[in-house]
């Protein structure tokens, strides 16, 4: 059995994350997540829900993966994970929505901060706890942590390698919305089933004007803006959307992601 599987639909892409029982991340898991994101990077969907299987969405890192490494061997590891996986994933041209259903640490987490919305049931976990091992998170988990809480909160997440609720992140603005635990698979891709229906290249060009405000502030996300988001009104979407609004009102067109 492979620990991850991928879906695609006509819009909407699920991958799903099965590897019994903790869904550790052990180098085949790595390498099927790494194999199924360089796919979806060459053929992007139209939008990505992330989700696992079990009881816990992951226990975090197989802490073999670290036995005997020197520090080269750590530096070319996180390079890795981070050009092969982190990095690919964030970079991807549609929406990513997380789901988290359970307790979510170290790795999965750092997964899950790289994409652009996370959902939670209101029962689960997250903690960065890289700090049982003598180790601070290598996958951009911290940097992007602070992004989303500031860097007051990310020193606290992972200097304590504490677990935090769902309900306490999305208080902090990690988590962008908390569901019953029944309900979040349900929900979860509704929301990124209507993301993946909607006007796919305004979404990419949302995430790459963010992008340049995380990387240069404010100058860099207008330069973006001025240079770049204009060429929506090229865009099959953009116009078939105003000729329908003005004909019918708002709400009524459908977007083909052209």
């Amino acid at each position: 059995m492979t620990p991850v599987r991928l879906e695609r639909g006509e819009r909407l892409a699920i991958l799903t994350i099965d590897s019994p029982p903790l869904n550790l991340f052990d180098r085949p898991l790595i390498d099927a997540l790494k194999s199924a994101v360089a796919g979806l990077a060459a053929e992007p969907p139209r939008g990505l829900l992330i989700r696992a299987e079990g009881r816990v969405v992951s226990g975090g890192v197989d802490v073999e993966l670290f036995h005997g490494l020197t520090p080269d061997d750590g530096s070319a590891l996180w390079t890795e994970l981070l050009a092969e996986l982190v990095e690919p994933l964030e970079a991807l041209p549609a929406p990513v929505v997380f789901a988290a259903h359970g307790l979510t640490l170290t790795a999965a987490f750092e997964i899950a901060l790289a994409c652009d919305l996370i959902v939670a049931a209101r029962s689960a976990r997250f903690g960065l706890v890289e700090t049982v091992v003598g180790l601070t998170p290598s996958m951009g988990g911290t940097q992007r942590l602070a992004e989303r809480a500031g860097s007051g909160r990310a020193r606290e997440l992972v200097m304590t390698g504490e677990l935090f609720g769902a309900e306490q992140l999305e208080r902090w603005n990690v988590v962008n919305r908390v569901f019953d635990d029944g309900e979040l698979d349900v929900r979860a891709r509704a929301l990124a089933t209507q993301l993946a229906d909607g006007p796919t290249r305004a979404h990419a060009m949302t995430k790459h004007v963010t992008r340049r405000f995380r990387d240069g502030g404010i100058p860099a996300a207008d330069e973006a803006t001025r240079a770049e988001a204009a060429e929506l009104f090229g865009t099959d979407d953009l116009q078939r959307a105003v000729e329908t609004f003005l004909e019918h009102g708002p709400g009524k067109a459908t977007f083909e992601g052209r």
